[in-house]
């Protein structure tokens, strides 16, 4: 991934293993889009198929992922994966027919009609998208296991000087607990745990959860009522700094 001024390298999806890319690729080339088999992707993906979505962004999606082998090295904190991708665009509504009508995403929640949240799995969003006139990656986001995990890690980055820009704070539209740090790139980058389930799309309501505003939790259209967080810094309206790219330095407090 490039820094937060520029764009998305590209993007890849893990599809049912054992799935024929070579179907995947006709099934791609039926809706009008040019695609292409590609291998050795990355160290995990030894074959992919790949093609644009509509801003341009490569979406490589690939059936098997071989994982690497433990290091034996210990961790200072642990993350489960790379949970979600949020980026800036010009046009939501035609991203957001791409994304559900060609692959298969759901639309979880709408804030307004400028920022939505898509699903591909259990979790509540893997995708967001959110209307700018300056198309550009917003924030990349990291799973861990739960609150102690996201502990250390905001220790460890204070410990390296690297402090954090928005949060610990439970959102409202997905109900994580996220922190955001920018990393030396100044990508916004956001560690969550505790993301909304949505475990029967038959049922098509979330998991309940204790700290739910709505027992059952639907897919909604969020308006201006709809708090950030429900707790924690960012539960105003209005987050001074938030958008904020200076890095701030800090010196010892002398007597």
């Amino acid at each position: 991934m490039r820094g937060e001024a520029g764009a998305l390298k590209r993007l890849s999806f893990q599809i049912a293993p054992g799935s024929d890319l070579g179907d995947v690729a006709r099934d791609l080339q039926k809706d009008g889009l040019k695609c292409e088999r590609r291998k050795g992707v990355s160290p995990g993906i030894a074959e992919a198929v790949t093609f644009e979505d509509p801003k341009g962004t490569p979406i490589d999606l690939y059936a098997e992922y071989q994982f690497a082998k433990p290091d034996g090295l210990p961790s200072v904190f642990n993350i489960l994966k790379l949970g979600h991708v949020a980026y800036r665009v010009l046009d939501v509504q035609k991203i957001v027919k791409f994304y559900c009508d060609i692959l298969g995403f759901r639309v979880s929640d709408w804030r307004g009609d400028f920022f939505v949240f898509l699903r591909c799995n259990t979790d509540h969003h893997t995708l967001n998208f959110i209307i700018d006139d300056k198309p550009q990656l917003h924030h990349i986001a990291f799973e861990v296991l739960d609150w102690s995990e996201i502990h250390k890690a905001v220790d460890y980055l204070a410990h390296n000087k690297i402090h954090l820009v928005w949060g610990p704070g439970r959102h409202v539209i997905g109900h994580n607990v996220a922190t955001y740090h920018r990393n030396a790139d100044l990508v916004r980058v956001e560690i969550f745990t505790e993301m909304d389930q949505m475990k029967d799309e038959e049922l098509g309501y979330f998991d309940p959860r204790p700290w739910h505003q709505e027992f059952p939790l639907y897919p909604k259209m969020h308006g201006p009522e709809t708090l950030r967080n429900y707790w924690g810094f960012g539960s105003e309206r209005v987050i001074r700094g938030y958008q904020t790219n200076e890095i701030p330095s800090y010196e010892p407090i002398r007597s």
